[in-house]
């Protein structure tokens, strides 16, 4: 079987969690079935890169989005069945499906009705990336959801869907990519104190992702405790302005604020993970969260939001703490988190013992060659 996985993002152009999934699940992939990657950007090795099209460069996100679509679309004659990743590539897909009648395959990493704040990115750009997506998932004849939260989300935006035709294949995580490690140099070279506690966070400066959220809650956290973000390409300047001034506030008043921005290589992101005492999700939207499983992978105690699909990674209790976010009441959520990450930094024995089991549970049932089998099923019924 060949087929035509297309993204936005693919190794090495990876900011989000949709690439990290696509960049482990294509090697596991090729091991079943042959495998075309159309993504986004430069050209790669194994992968064929696609650009906006010549007058569409500075046009608004989306249409730009559509001009790379329709050439991805036009390449794509060859192949049994078409598989895309986020809305961007997902017109991609559903023309390909048209021109070609080749069955389409989504995978849901995300949903557009379920962020809003995508109209401070995009614009009017955000009704055109609502109406790609509504009108890929309606035709397509298989939906992955990457959790159970996610498909119940999926078939509530998108009531018009067969139920039967949306699955659940978890992401995955690659044990030896993401582990416990010794080495402390990419800690040290930062200034940051590998001796003494360290709250953590990995990802995209988004609403979505609740930065603002962590920031705040940080103010409260023990006197002792470093708190190292590692945040970086924000979604629009007025968010990274916003990001800015509160982590300069929260630095005003706490040593040990460290905010890297830049993206790390993944032997320091283990360094950070490993080392840390508790890293934190604050997600206020997540259908998985991949970083959790990382986290959990390099040995580390977990305090993430209880949103999405994050409840089916963080087990409460055993692998970390969750805390229950309420849109109408920020301002508690800010507090739970506080106290969540204040009550695993006062006890360094349940931290460790937070860590362990997260690892155990992530090596036990997140492998991407599992994803990679369900998802060779998913096509076999998508092409009956």
């Amino acid at each position: 079987m060949r087929i035509g996985l297309l993204t936005r993002e693919y190794p090495p152009e990876v900011y989000g969690g949709a690439g990290v999934h696509v960049g482990f699940l294509v090697p596991r992939l090729r091991e079943l079935v042959d495998v075309d990657v159309h993504a986004f950007g430069t050209p790669r090795a194994d992968a064929r890169g696609y650009h906006p099209a010549h007058g569409l460069e500075n046009a608004n996100a989306a249409l730009a989005t559509l001009s790379v679509d329709l050439e991805m679309a036009a390449a794509l004659a060859d192949v049994r069945l078409v598989h895309s990743h986020t809305w961007y590539a997902n017109m991609a897909g559903h023309l390909a499906k048209l021109l070609h009648g080749v069955p389409h395959v989504v995978t849901a990493h995300s949903l557009e009705p379920r962020r809003p704040w995508k109209a401070e990115q995009l614009g009017g750009g955000y009704r055109v990336s609502s109406w790609v997506e509504r009108t890929a998932y309606e035709a397509a004849d298989a939906v992955i959801a990457v959790s159970e939260g996610m498909r119940t989300d999926v078939l509530d935006c998108y009531p018009a869907l067969d139920p039967a035709r949306v699955h659940v294949v978890r992401n995955g995580i690659d044990p030896d990519a993401y582990r416990p490690v010794d080495e402390t140099d990419a800690l040290v070279a930062r200034g940051i104190d590998p001796t003494r506690p360290i709250v953590a966070f990995v990802g995209r400066i988004t609403r979505q992702k609740g930065v603002g959220h962590l920031v705040a809650a940080a103010h409260r956290f023990s006197a002792d405790a470093q708190l190292v973000l590692c945040a970086g390409a924000p979604d629009t300047p007025e968010l990274a302005e916003e990001t800015r001034a509160a982590v300069a506030e929260l630095s005003a008043v706490r040593p040990g604020v460290f905010w890297i921005r830049q993206m790390l290589q993944p032997a320091e992101v283990r360094q950070i993970m490993s080392h840390a005492t508790v890293f934190v999700c604050p997600s206020v939207y997540e259908p998985l969260g991949i970083v959790n499983l990382e986290a959990m992978a390099c040995g580390t105690a977990v305090v993430a939001s209880d949103v999405g699909g994050i409840p089916e990674v963080v087990e409460h209790g055993v692998t970390g703490l969750l805390v229950h976010y309420d849109e109408r009441d920020v301002e508690a959520f800010r507090q739970g988190l506080a106290d969540a990450v204040d009550a695993v930094l006062a006890s360094p024995s349940r931290a460790r013992e937070f860590g362990a089991a997260g690892r155990e549970r992530a090596v036990r049932e997140f492998s991407w060659t599992t994803v990679a089998e369900r998802t060779v099923e998913v096509y076999d019924l998508a092409l009956r």
